[in-house]
């Protein structure tokens, strides 16, 4: 075995960081942070503060100090997600991400709902919820697998759009089969026959870099629950600012006649759907991308 081998060999076998900063079963090897990953000891402390703190005093935390505390983690998520800060609001999980833009979008009978049969299955269940009542068609691309070049999985989306496509829902990592979609040609060859793309990028923040200025999709959601390590209740929305003005939240409240002209009515409505535990998403991503650095850097000096 060569030498590069033996040191690949050598890191593989041996974690990343100490074991015991995180709640996991000791007896257990973990590797499925794709579905549930595991809080590490020093956020869990840093969520429980912040419940404390909620909880001391519920209305001045709830009415007064929260708004500021979620621009703050909703600023440095968006910066680790390469987006404007004004274009990117919490919500709960990707597939409540997913269920926003689409159960706000308005679709007409004939138009075409482009998704992949790679699709994570709630999605695609709720793509064909919302294309039953307005008698819109769901289109499925055949992604070939094994799939050996990125031009295969671009000609196969490709080769099902037609002049009645309206919108192209878009794993970034498929769920079953783990192929990362070469997006920004996807993106780009759609917006150039006029069609959006909604991204489900559940499991691409704090596995694959991300850049949405560059992507430039209308929409993108992801989880932060998974490789980011965080608290199970954190996940974003990302909508380009000429697309938010048709996105409202699942939950309609106090942001819908909101006379606030101090930030977007997109930012307002997602500000406040309801009483909820914000501390996931305060949580999220200071100490994990914090943790996330520490963790890389540890590896590197190993």
């Amino acid at each position: 075995m060569r030498r590069e081998e033996l040191e690949l060999a050598r890191l593989i076998s041996q974690p990343a960081c100490d074991p015991s900063l995180w709640p996991l079963d000791q007896r257990t090897i973990f590797l499925n942070h794709g579905s549930f990953g595991s809080c590490p000891r020093p956020v869990l402390e840093y969520q429980s503060a912040l419940r404390e703190r909620l909880e001391r005093q519920p209305v001045q935390f709830l009415v007064r100090e929260l708004e500021p505390l979620l621009d703050e983690a909703r600023s440095d998520l968006a910066r680790f997600l390469g987006a404007p800060e004004d274009d990117v609001v919490f919500v709960s999980n990707a597939t409540a991400g997913v269920n926003t833009v689409l159960r706000s979008l308005k679709f007409e009978p004939g138009d075409e709902l482009l998704v992949t049969d790679h699709e994570y299955n709630a999605c695609r269940n709720a793509l064909e919820f919302v294309a039953g009542p307005s008698q819109a068609r769901v289109v499925v691309a055949e992604i070939p697998f094994p799939v050996r070049t990125g031009e295969q999985i671009v000609e196969a989306i490709l080769s099902k759009v037609s002049a009645r496509t309206r919108l192209a829902l878009l794993d970034h990592v498929t769920s079953q089969t783990a192929l990362v979609f070469p997006l920004h040609e996807l993106v780009s060859a759609l917006a150039e026959r006029g069609i959006d793309a909604l991204v489900d990028g559940a499991h691409a923040p704090g596995m694959i870099p991300l850049d949405l200025r560059k992507l430039q999709a209308a929409y993108y959601t992801g989880n932060c629950h998974k490789w980011l390590c965080a608290p199970k209740g954190a996940g974003f929305l990302y909508v380009r600012r000429d697309r938010q003005q048709f996105i409202r939240p699942l939950s309609i409240s106090h942001g819908g006649n909101s006379p606030r002209t101090d930030r977007s009515r997109f930012l307002i409505e997602f500000g406040w759907t309801g009483t909820w535990d914000p501390t996931a998403c305060r949580a999220c991503p200071k100490p994990c991308v914090s943790w996330l650095l520490c963790c890389r850097k540890a590896r590197r000096q190993s």
